[in-house]
C-alpha cells in the first residue's frame, strides 16, 4: 500500500514511533514504508523500557507494526488499525501535509 508521492515537491515529516517494552532486548518498527524490513529501523531504549525511533516520512497513509523480541505487536498508542492478509491487525498511520 505505497502512497503516491512526488519526492521533488513533497515535504517530509518527522514521525516519532514509541512503545513501552521494559523487558525487551530488541525492538524494530516495520511497515510498508520500509517494505516490512525488521532490520532497517531498529529502535533505541531510553533505559527505562521506552523504545523510540524518529523517522522522516512523506505525507501518506502507512501500515506498520512493532517487532519486539521477534514477536509482532501493534501500537497500543494508536487505535487506528486494519486487518492484514494474515488475519491479524496492523496499525494505520496518516502522515499529513500541512497544506491539506
Amino acid at each position: 500500500m505505497q502512497p503516491k508521492r512526488d519526492n521533488k515537491t513533497t515535504k517530509w515529516r518527522h514521525v516519532l514511533f514509541s512503545i513501552d517494552a521494559e523487558q525487551a532486548h530488541n525492538v524494530a518498527v516495520t511497515g510498508d514504508f520500509n517494505e516490512w524490513n525488521h532490520t532497517s529501523h531498529l529502535m533505541k531504549s531510553d533505559g527505562s523500557g521506552l523504545w523510540q525511533k524518529i523517522m522522516m516520512l512523506p505525507p501518506g497513509q502507512y501500515e506498520y507494526k512493532f517487532l519486539v523480541d521477534d514477536q509482532w505487536r501493534t501500537d497500543p498508542n494508536n487505535p487506528n488499525q486494519c486487518i492484514n492478509r494474515f488475519g491479524t491487525f496492523n496499525n494505520v498511520l496518516h502522515v499529513r501535509d500541512n497544506a491539506s
